[in-house]
């Protein structure tokens, strides 16, 4: 097994760009453990992509403690006996918080945020996947998860533009900004290689990577 550069990655982008595919991967490469946010686990999820305006507090929190329960793994310091690969950043939580609540429901959100107290080690590196609309859009119907087949294009374009801004300020972490469309760590081993090669030639706070059709 190679020696790891990196010892907690995050792989992270909008719905339907492949970060859980890819963090599989990466913590089968690098015989690392898997954290993923387990969004099947969420109650809530179904019912918000119906409604969103009536579950998105709810599906918000349920979330929230899920990711609050494992950050306390992480800071007990156990898992770091391993290196770590997780699909979800703690800090992007808000992003989706301030994106879905209203007003009131955000200030409740927030304090409950502040309560827990939560104290998220910072990630090696944070892989941050993007891709087209269209490409988004083909990737959720082709997954076929039948409470994100309604999901608007509205939604998914709002979400990307929030992830974008997320990222354009993000600075505690090295983040390797991956142009997804014409790449597919899953299926190509070529790409794969191609991937951990920019990550072990990293070496600024932020750079971009794509690939050519």
């Amino acid at each position: 097994m190679p020696r790891p550069r990196y010892r907690h990655i995050v792989v992270e982008g909008p719905i339907g760009v492949g970060k859980t595919s890819l963090a599989r991967r990466l913590a089968e490469h690098l015989q690392a453990e898997l954290l993923l946010e387990n969004a099947a686990d969420n109650p809530f999820l179904p019912r918000f992509y119906q409604d969103p305006k009536r579950y998105a507090l709810a599906t918000q929190l349920h979330f929230l403690f899920d990711r609050a329960r494992q950050v306390s793994q992480l800071a007990q310091g156990d898992l770091f006996r391993h290196s770590i690969v997780a699909d979800f950043l703690l800090d992007k939580d808000r992003l989706f918080a301030r994106l879905n609540l209203d007003s009131d429901e955000y200030a409740l959100y927030r304090k409950v945020y502040d309560d827990l107290a939560l104290q998220s080690p910072a990630p090696d590196l944070v892989i941050y996947l993007q891709a087209p609309l269209d490409k988004l859009r083909e990737r959720v119907k082709r997954r076929g998860i039948d409470y994100e087949q309604g999901m608007s294009s509205d939604y998914l374009d709002r979400l990307a533009a929030t992830y974008s801004e997320f990222f354009h300020h993000y600075d505690a972490a090295p983040v390797l900004m991956v142009n997804s469309e014409h790449l597919n760590f899953v299926s190509s081993a070529d790409d794969f290689e191609l991937l951990l090669e920019r990550m072990d030639k990293m070496r600024g706070p932020r750079e971009f990577f794509s690939r050519a059709a």
